[in-house]
């Protein structure tokens, strides 16, 4: 605990040095505003400052906290659009969208925005509380985790998916299984074998997670904006003035506390990333307050749950890669290349070794943290004021965000026809009352779900046995059994006692 205490010294001795606190304060601050253009995310955002931050020759305390104060910048900065426009900045804010923009469409931006801040909040300083104190003892679990584990951590978070949206299980299936066909679009990395590219040699990468949020979130709610302009039916959007009330943060209280601990262990499992927080976070609070609440038509509760989850996530995500050398996430992997790119070997030896680095990383996340509630917590009316652009000229404006946040990652032309033809596929699975959310996670969880039940089968030779072999892997399989047996038990007997009286 003293180690910990002392460490903790040197690392705001660090961070508090006016460049670095001047660096922290920049990525916030351009996090936050890359994070709020869709599909650009903070992966993308990390990896086009890295040579930036390499070019100017800062010290590698100084480039990993810019770049670290760029990744959650972003993580805060994906709720904007999500809110506002329904258009998800990364693949962790899909489940924001699902009651934060029915907030927004009813007159609650501000209070949706400023609730998610919030909750960002909070979610990020447990995160990095826990980092301090228990982060190398969570990275020691993590890693025992095998492949077969992933598996089992996968199906739960299926089973999960059942619950999350609608109040059709089977069409959040369907939509499940259309995100896992389009997973398995491209050359298998294993087999070499083609699939379902039809003829197209731009598939054979396979379809970009990018295109796949901005052509199901983006251009089908541009389509259904042109359809009412067309219609009539297009309503006016209200400004409102409201702010999150304190009585609003004692009904998210629990939900917060569960979301952010939840968030915190998926992000130290390497590789499960923001984007399973995010949902089994949100599956669970449905779960407990479904039959109590309104998700999916703006329960507060709803959109505290991913936004605590998925910023304690990205904190998590830290504590393998500097005590083990391996990255928690996508974006945690171009930060360990940063790492390297300055000669920097992580490892738990850092800690001994490099003590500037990995405690000052540390303590820019407490400062950081606070320096985006600050950033954020007064431009919520600028960002809410976004409701006010007349709906003819928001659509154009979607339409560009949709295009040049495509092209400016993948620069394809092909992934422009991608785009539209999926915004025409969403629009009318909208028409049938599906939602985007099951589709988008399917493909995200199918990549997972696919690369780890390979691994473990290589690992056994084949041997199927070998996903029922760890503690780890019974357990999960168990919590997936209760998630789907439990509701059908529950309703059978409110339906028991209903009959009884």
């Amino acid at each position: 605990m003293d180690a910990v205490f002392s460490g903790l010294a040197q690392g705001f001795a660090v961070a508090l040095d006016p460049f670095n606190l001047f660096l922290v304060l920049t990525g916030c601050f351009a996090g936050t505003l890359i994070g709020a253009l869709p599909g650009i995310g903070p992966i993308n955002g990390v990896a086009i400052l890295l040579p930036i931050a390499y070019s100017l020759k800062l010290p590698p305390e100084s480039a990993l906290i810019l770049l670290a104060g760029v990744y959650y910048g972003a993580e805060y900065g994906g709720r904007i659009s999500s809110i506002l426009l329904n258009v998800p900045g990364d693949a962790s804010a899909v489940m924001t969208t699902l009651d934060g923009h029915p907030m927004a469409r009813r007159g609650e931006a501000g209070r949706a925005l400023s609730l998610s801040a919030w909750s960002s909040f909070i979610g990020g300083t447990f995160a990095v509380v826990m980092m301090s104190f228990f982060g190398p003892l969570m990275a020691s679990y993590a890693v025992t985790f095998s492949p077969s584990d992933y598996v089992a951590l996968m199906v739960f978070a299926f089973a999960c998916l059942a619950s999350l949206v609608g109040s059709n299980p089977v069409k959040t299936l369907l939509g499940a299984l259309i995100g896992l066909m389009l997973a398995s679009v491209g050359i298998d990395a294993n087999t070499g074998v083609v699939r379902f590219t039809f003829g197209v040699p731009d598939l054979l990468a396979g379809i970009d997670f990018l295109v796949i949020v901005i052509g199901f979130f983006g251009m089908a709610e541009l389509i259904s904006l042109v359809e009412q302009q067309f219609s009539g039916t297009l309503k006016a959007l209200k400004l409102d003035r409201t702010f999150v009330s304190w009585r609003d943060m004692m009904a998210v209280k629990w939900t917060i506390v569960r979301s952010s601990i939840i968030g915190f262990v998926v992000g130290v499992l390497p590789g499960a990333g923001a984007s399973v927080a995010s949902a089994v976070a949100y599956g669970t609070e449905k779960r407990i307050n479904g039959a109590n609440g309104t998700f999916g038509e703006g329960d507060i509760r709803g959109l505290a749950a991913p936004e605590s989850a998925n910023n304690a996530s990205a904190g998590g995500a830290m504590v393998p890669m500097l005590t083990l050398g391996i990255p928690g996430s996508g974006t945690t992997a171009i930060l360990l290349g940063a790492l390297l790119l300055f000669s920097v070997t992580p490892g738990p030896m850092m800690f001994q070794n490099r003590p500037e680095i990995a405690w000052g990383l540390i303590a820019s996340m407490y400062i950081g943290n606070v320096a985006l509630l600050l950033i954020n917590l007064p431009l919520v009316g600028l960002f809410a004021r976004l409701l006010t652009i007349p709906q003819q000229y928001l659509t154009p404006l979607i339409a560009v965000m949709a295009f040049i946040g495509v092209y400016s990652v993948v620069s394809n032309p092909h992934d422009l026809y991608m785009i539209t033809a999926l915004g025409v596929f969403g629009w009318v699975l909208r028409k049938m009352d599906f939602s985007m959310a099951p589709i988008i996670l399917g493909f995200v969880l199918g990549k997972l779900f696919e690369d780890n039940l390979r691994r473990a089968l290589s690992i056994s030779g084949g041997d199927w046995g070998i996903l029922l072999q760890s503690a780890n892997s019974i357990a999960l399989y168990a919590l997936a059994a209760g998630v789907v047996i439990a509701p059908i038990w529950l309703a059978r007997r409110r339906r028991a006692i209903r009959d009884d009286e």
